[in-house]
């Protein structure tokens, strides 16, 4: 008895000390944000047995070891670098002329359209989703896919393991008997798996015969989406592209599909040719560990210190980092229009109390708050003057600038921004302005949260 207690209050403190030292070493030598930083610095050395297994998880930032079987996303055009700081927008593909684009407002319209991709398409459906429902809205669209694959279109679904971990193989074996495919993007279970948990893909893309595409909010479960007038649904937006865009997303989707399958892929083609009577310019923006730095983030963080009239945001979570908070904050103050409509109450409590202190913030510092009411708001959407709109799968949070695989279309169409402006609007008439000034016990306890904001 004696020697397991040697054992338990000498040698494993001191081993626990070595240990987070080494994580201490490790984190100052990671490209993270102060805040980042700090906050994992507080997770190790205050509740060790907890925050070292917890780095160890859920630590890793663009880790490179682990993420370098996937080739990283690039483009060979000439003109590419010239017409992006055109643009001010960082990304690895140039923007694409003729494109068309089609809201979808609607969790009902949204299935609709699915449905009708599925039904319709000729030769190949390429599905991406975080979520795949264990649900009617899931086993119908699976079994969808299943009667199509039994036609000879060649059907690949590529599912978050973390996202869709509620999926079973007795759910995907009809689609597997029938000639589709199935892969899950990065699983738990796998060694070495530091880090592994913190880069998910957060993509949701549907790209039919390589020439139509379905991106934005939207996962593939009743939340989202569905048939009936489910009383409960989110309100989420997502949008259907036609055009030579559709190529960029589709060699996204083929790099996630080659890494989560080991799968090689067939030559990808081309831009598709403009469409007639499309005129809309779309450039695609891709994010996370297989992209060079943060393109996503600085192009937004661009286009806030850019803005002249308005920046509208419609973000289900607000946990922004330091310098993106102050460049609304500086936006606010030199008179631009800044909104940001969030839900009343999200499915996140604890994401709910941290975003408090950030959107106070910013409302001092002139803009307006929005919290809509009739339940969870889901869309994701930025709008900056009258000339561009931000529309994919990121949330205005650390997590989906800096950790997660993400991709958003920047649209620069008057019209379409002012669709989406109407839309906006629409979420504004049914919520309630302003954030509360918080008691001495309310400012403490979002304070504490607000430490913790980086990890969430």
């Amino acid at each position: 008895m004696f020697k397991v207690h040697w054992i338990v209050f000498h040698i494993l403190p001191i081993l626990g000390f070595f240990l987070a030292v080494t994580l201490l070493v490790h984190q100052n030598r990671t490209q993270r944000s102060p805040s980042s930083t700090a906050a994992w610095l507080l997770a190790i050395l205050l509740i060790p047995y907890l925050g070292v297994p917890a780095y160890l998880l859920f630590g890793g930032r663009k880790a490179r070891r682990m993420t370098r079987t996937k080739p990283g996303l690039a483009v060979e055009t000439k003109d590419t670098v010239e017409r992006l700081v055109t643009q001010g927008v960082g990304s690895i593909f140039p923007v694409r002329c003729g494109n068309g684009v089609s809201l979808l407002p609607t969790g009902e319209k949204a299935c609709a359209a699915l449905f009708d991709l599925v039904e319709h398409a000729e030769k190949n459906i390429d599905i991406a989703t975080f979520i795949l429902g264990n649900d009617e809205t899931g086993i119908s669209v699976l079994a969808a896919l299943t009667r199509r694959a039994k036609q000879g279109v060649h059907v690949r679904l590529l599912l978050d393991a973390i996202g869709s971990i509620r999926v079973s193989g007795k759910m995907l074996a009809p689609l597997l008997a029938s000639g589709g495919q199935c892969a899950f993007f990065m699983p738990m279970m796998h060694l070495p798996f530091r880090g592994r948990a913190n880069l998910r893909n957060h993509r949701k893309i549907v790209i039919v015969d390589n020439g139509t595409a379905m991106l934005g909010g939207m996962n593939i479960a009743r939340e989202y989406m569905g048939t009936g007038g489910e009383t409960r649904r989110w309100h989420d937006l997502s949008l259907i592209v036609k055009g030579p865009v559709v190529a960029d997303l589709h060699q996204v989707f083929c790099s996630d599909w080659r890494f989560a399958a080991k799968q090689e892929t067939a030559a990808e083609n081309g831009p598709a040719p403009a469409g007639s009577g499309a005129t809309i310019a779309l450039q695609l923006v891709p994010s996370g560990p297989d992209v060079a730095g943060d393109p996503l983030y600085e192009s937004i963080l661009t286009a806030l210190f850019k803005a002249e009239n308005r920046v509208w945001i419609v973000t289900p979570y607000f946990v922004p980092d330091e310098l993106l908070l102050k460049a609304m904050c500086i936006a606010a103050k030199r008179g631009v229009d800044v909104r940001i409509v969030v839900p009343r109450v999200s499915n996140h409590p604890l994401a709910d109390l941290v975003r408090r202190s950030y959107l106070r913030q910013v409302q001092d510092s002139g803009a307006t708050v929005f919290n809509f009411t009739p339940g969870m708001l889901h869309g994701k959407v930025i709008l900056v003057d009258d000339s561009l709109s931000i529309v994919g799968s990121m949330n205005m949070d650390i997590r989906s600038f800096f950790l997660n695989y993400e991709v958003a279309l920047f649209i620069y169409d008057e019209s379409v921004v002012k669709d989406l402006g109407n839309w906006v609007t629409d979420l504004m008439s049914q919520s309630i302005t302003g954030i509360r000034k918080a008691n001495v016990f309310v400012e403490f306890l979002e304070g504490a949260a607000r430490l913790l904001a980086p990890l969430l």
